[in-house]
């Protein structure tokens, strides 16, 4: 008789409770916390001695890594279609009818990408195309 009565008096922890906390954490991490990666292009320009040129108003600035991905205002195309890059530049030149492209690709980038590019700006009617280059070390 004895057992049966310390059985009774045995406290019981109920995890429900903490079960719910549990998952409101979990709930209020997920929902606070930002999944955004922001990295810098790593790209590199060829050089020229060419004078600077004024980049203000709308700019689509597309830029070409060593692999031949394109970004545009430095958000990453889907893939390297003509179509996809064509969409892409029209999106971030929103309302403008004739934005400023500048073309920035890496040396290492195989010139077919860098025409395809072209091709995408004039094809929307884009007339202000500028391949950007890197000053000459002196």
């Amino acid at each position: 008789m004895r057992l049966q009565r310390r059985r009774a008096d045995e406290p019981e922890i109920n995890l429900t409770s903490l079960i719910d906390v549990v998952f409101l954490l979990l709930i209020f991490f997920m929902v606070a916390s930002t999944f955004e990666r922001e990295t810098q292009l790593s790209v590199e320009l060829p050089e020229s001695s060419g004078a600077a040129i004024d980049a203000e108003g709308n700019v689509v600035e597309v830029t070409i890594d060593a692999q031949g991905r394109y970004y545009v205002n430095k958000q990453e195309v889907v893939n390297t279609r003509l179509d996809s890059l064509m969409r892409a530049m029209q999106s971030a030149a929103g309302e403008t009818a004739q934005p400023k492209v500048i073309l920035s690709a890496d040396r290492k980038t195989a010139h077919e990408a860098v025409v395809q590019a072209m091709d995408a700006a004039g094809q929307l009617g884009y007339l202000h195309i500028t391949i950007a280059t890197a000053k000459p070390d002196e």
